[in-house]
């Protein structure tokens, strides 16, 4: 196969010495691209004039039990895992085929490198020959197809498929239970998922994608043992560092390091996540008090209590993290694209960042590419426009108004004071909106079901990573049900665009849609705030709010 070093890994070397391309991105899609971050750090280094070294960590010593204040879920069908701290549970136990770290670089893991050819269709994926199972069995390539497969069934429900489909799978007509025509998805070739030999795994696109990499740490996508048919329990088996002792939803969740882990030996002997709840001031006395080491996440609120205990260390990380209101567009009250745009008029997303979260972040422009994506397009500002929203409803027949009823959690404190901000701005435009204040769990039941709905989305690296999880015709997390054959077309064309100039014009287009067309309202960008006792070391806050049992540890 004609390797990607001849091309494009150039290509992306010569933008970045040429000035188009900044330090972070070149480093991002250097190492997508098949180069070591080893490499692609040196070659940083040396167009920059700078020697870039990781900051040094506090050494950690060996052996403790360390407590971190998370939610407890249950963790049965972790291919659909639908929240970031889900796989943190099993993370320790079952292992991904890549790592996507804290600075956003994508780095081979179960999967020890990977080759692509120049036109991005054909992908080698190179499994490491030093991995068991935990019950002794090799890990092989099979494995890992194996694993994909059952993402991208759609029978198993796998959000991993929203990825992928562009360049995966086909739309194929089917026959619903109820008589009634349907579609649903198959892969594009017999031969798109190819095991080449025992240590080797092919993916044979039907178009070009540049992200390959960074979707197989997406986090609905460990790697299971087929032998348990994609369902997970304590004492399931995997390749990882620590064994999944207990589970109590809602409670705790105990990992115990093992002894005959084939990767680097963690440092800790257990690590527990305790379920605090939804209130944020018992999480702040929780580590107050030292009854847990670290709180995987946390609000700016909490941070306000937190920051002037000598004990406590905070760390903040730019992301793409936000929360939407979404309309389902099938719904006959917000079909007409003017409606939806009416309701994104009606809000001054300055204000609300205000009002919601103390100015923390940045405001949103209602298309879902944040400003720290690198194929983010400028495409000018959103401004507030009551006149603007009542006119769109009038031409749509609601010349007085409209009623609507969004729902959405209590928890954490800014989203609910996202919406009732919201609520205030809508009402000047004759947008009557009552909210329906539910607790997490039964939020977590109808997320996807409610007509209109407030829905926190995390961190993704790459702008097309959640346009094609959340709105691409027909993929599970679809919860507006939004559907628009021109978006689909773009979207496609972006994620298989290498040149992050092209690809930015692109994402221009698609951003263009979102403001005219699209189902959502979006206040804001809010930063990744986690904090630990000043006792634990090797602890870095990730952007998707992961933690890696592995990594982390007690100070020496």
């Amino acid at each position: 196969m004609s390797k990607i070093e001849n091309k494009n890994i150039n290509k992306v070397k010569q933008q970045f010495a040429d000035g188009e391309m900044d330090r972070r991105d070149f480093l991002r899609y250097s190492t997508l691209l098949g180069m070591t971050s080893a490499a692609a750090y040196a070659f940083a280094g040396k167009i920059t004039g700078e020697n870039f070294v990781a900051p040094a960590q506090a050494a950690v010593k060996k052996g403790g039990d360390m407590k971190v204040g998370m939610r407890v879920m249950d963790v049965v069908n972790p291919h659909t895992f639908s929240w970031g701290f889900d796989s943190n549970l099993v993370r320790g136990t079952v292992e991904y085929l890549t790592e996507t770290g804290s600075d956003n670089v994508t780095r081979p893991y179960l999967c020890e490198k990977w080759e692509a050819s120049e036109d991005l269709k054909t992908w080698d994926l190179h499994m490491r020959k030093d991995v068991k199972w935990h019950n002794g069995r090799k890990w092989t390539a099979e494995d890992a197809a194996w694993n994909i497969r059952h993402c991208l069934d759609p029978n198993t429900g796998s959000s991993v498929l929203g990825l992928m489909k562009g360049y995966m799978l086909n739309d194929v007509e089917m026959t619903n239970a109820d008589g009634t025509a349907g579609t649903t998805t198959e892969l594009w070739d017999a031969n798109a998922i190819e095991v080449v030999n025992e240590s080797t795994l092919r993916l044979n696109c039907k178009e070009a994608q540049v992200a390959v990499p960074e979707h197989l740490f997406h986090y609905p996508f460990p790697m299971l043992d087929p032998e348990e048919g994609g369902t997970f329990a304590p004492g399931g088996n995997g390749t990882g560092a620590f064994d999944l002792e207990e589970v109590r939803v809602g409670e705790r969740a105990v990992l115990r390091a093992r002894k005959d882990y084939w990767g680097e030996a963690p440092m800790l002997d257990s690590l527990t996540y305790i379920d605090l709840g939804d209130d944020p001031s018992a999480s702040v006395g929780a580590l107050a008090s030292k009854q847990v080491d670290a709180l995987y996440e946390i609000g700016f609120e909490q941070m306000a209590a937190l920051e002037h205990m000598p004990h406590v260390e905070i760390q903040q990380v730019t992301t793409a993290q936000t929360g939407v209101a979404r309309m389902q567009v099938d719904r006959p009250e917000f079909s007409d694209p003017r409606v939806r745009k009416a309701m994104r008029l009606a809000i001054d997303t300055p204000r609300v960042l205000e009002l919601a979260h103390n100015n923390m972040g940045s405001p949103a422009e209602h298309h879902h590419v944040s400003p720290v994506h690198p194929d983010y397009k400028d495409i000018g500002f959103m401004k507030r426009d009551v006149a603007g929203a009542k006119a769109l409803l009038a031409e749509a027949g609601h010349p007085d108004g409209v009623d609507f009823e969004i729902a959405c959690k209590k928890d954490p404190a800014w989203e609910l004071n996202a919406v009732q901000a919201m609520v205030q701005m809508w009402a000047e435009a004759n947008i009557r909106v009552k909210i329906n204040v539910l607790p997490s769990a039964q939020f977590w039941d109808v997320w996807d079901k409610v007509p209109f709905g407030f829905t926190e989305w995390t961190h993704r690296p790459l702008g097309f990573m959640v346009l094609s999880l959340a709105y691409q015709s027909g993929v599970p997390w679809n919860e507006s049900h939004y559907s628009n054959a021109e978006f689909d077309s773009l979207l496609t064309q972006a994620s298989g665009t290498l040149d992050i100039a092209e690809r930015s014009e692109i994402i221009g287009k698609l951003e263009h849609i979102m403001q005219e067309d699209g189902p959502i309202v979006q206040p804001l960008w809010r930063p990744g705030l986690s904090a630990t006792l000043n006792t634990v070391g090797g602890w870095k806050k990730h952007p998707t709010d992961y933690v890696f049992p592995g990594k982390i540890g007690f100070k020496a």
